[in-house]
């Protein structure tokens, strides 16, 4: 299992070729490949990094990454392709960890 963030409105707006934005603001076409990660720490790497100041709604896909090409780069997976919708097997509401 992998996980990916997502804007709740990116996803919902997920057509029939795929999920196909890489990260915040930036599409597959534009970067290449999807942005993923291995774990919830990484996850949380990647909310400070790329979406500091989000203030829509987000969500964490957990994707089967069985028959996908995912490469693994920089201690990241990244998914190369569209991201099919039945390769998600659940998507949750995301709330980063607030430093107590």
């Amino acid at each position: 299992m992998i996980l990916h963030l997502a804007l709740a409105a990116d996803w919902h707006a997920t057509g029939p070729g795929g999920y196909q934005v890489s990260t915040l603001g930036k599409t597959l076409q534009e970067v290449g490949f999807i942005h993923c990660s291995h774990d919830r720490a990484q996850l949380d790497q990647v909310a400070a990094t790329f979406y500091a100041g989000v203030t829509e709604p987000m969500l964490v896909l957990h994707i089967d990454p069985t028959g996908l090409d995912v490469r693994e780069e920089n201690g990241f997976p990244h998914l190369y392709g569209p991201l099919p919708t039945a390769s998600v097997t659940a998507a949750h509401p995301y709330s980063p960890v607030r430093p107590a």
